[in-house]
């Protein structure tokens, strides 16, 4: 698919940049250095919805080899992970309208781009997603393994939390693209637990209202070097024989 970047509307370029500044009000303080330092290396600006094609693609693939792949929506877990695999991160192009501001059911592309493609920027991380999903590709067969995967990739790539220099900071695309989850993931009250593979594949999670709980990582290198232990575990569960 093509983004047909001509079709965007003003209204939606005002939306862009209404959704763009009010989360880069609260963001600085807050999310991972390596985010707010990938949304200056992919030139994610306020004024205008990035230009895949044109602007966003050649940045990334000149960084770290990856590149935006425009798909209509959600799409099956075998599609998915095969993108991801071959170092394309699926995004949808459609933009919220007004009366969408604060929640929507199906992600759309301000999620899939502002709370997702900076951290594209970082290798270890984008590692880490590669590889998870070629172990998700040898599993889709098992469907119960594919769930406990798509549990741990909701709470580090859409919902994890960082440590960095002693404070938690966000670097989930599900958080960053929301504003009150941005707040809400931080306050003293919310669990947060440390960063287990174990743990992640057997916590369930909500996909209607913001988390019970969080989970936090040290590092993005800790995140790719869990990924043996990640297909060790699944390969015990279910391709053990005997």
């Amino acid at each position: 698919m093509n983004q047909s970047y001509q079709k965007y509307t003003a209204a939606d370029h005002e939306m862009w940049r209404k959704l763009f500044d009010r989360q880069m009000a609260q963001l600085p303080a807050i999310a991972s250095r390596a985010y707010l330092e990938g949304i200056e290396k992919v030139g994610f600006v306020a004024e205008h919805i990035p230009n895949f094609i044109a602007e966003t693609n050649p940045r990334l693939q000149a960084l770290t080899g990856w590149s935006v792949e425009v798909v209509p929506g959600l799409i099956p877990h075998q599609e998915f992970f095969e993108f991801l695999a071959h170092r394309r991160f699926p995004a949808s192009t459609w933009l919220r309208k007004p009366d969408q501001l604060e929640y929507l059911e199906e992600p759309d592309m301000f999620h899939d781009t502002f709370g997702h493609v900076p951290l594209l920027t970082n290798q270890a991380f984008c590692d880490f997603m590669g590889d998870l999903s070629r172990v998700a590709l040898r599993f889709m067969d098992v469907p119960e393994a594919i769930a406990q995967i798509g549990r741990l990739y909701w709470y580090t790539v859409e919902f994890g939390l960082i440590k960095e220099d002693g404070q938690t900071k966000i670097y989930g695309g599900g958080i960053l693209s929301s504003a009150g989850e941005s707040e809400y993931c931080l306050r003293d009250a919310i669990p947060k637990y440390p960063f287990d593979v174990r743990t992640l594949l057997n916590t369930s999670y909500h996909i209607d209202r913001y988390q019970d709980h969080y989970f936090v990582i040290n590092s993005y290198e800790q995140l790719y070097r869990s990924v043996p232990d990640i297909e060790e575990i699944l390969t015990e569960m279910y391709l053990a024989v005997g």
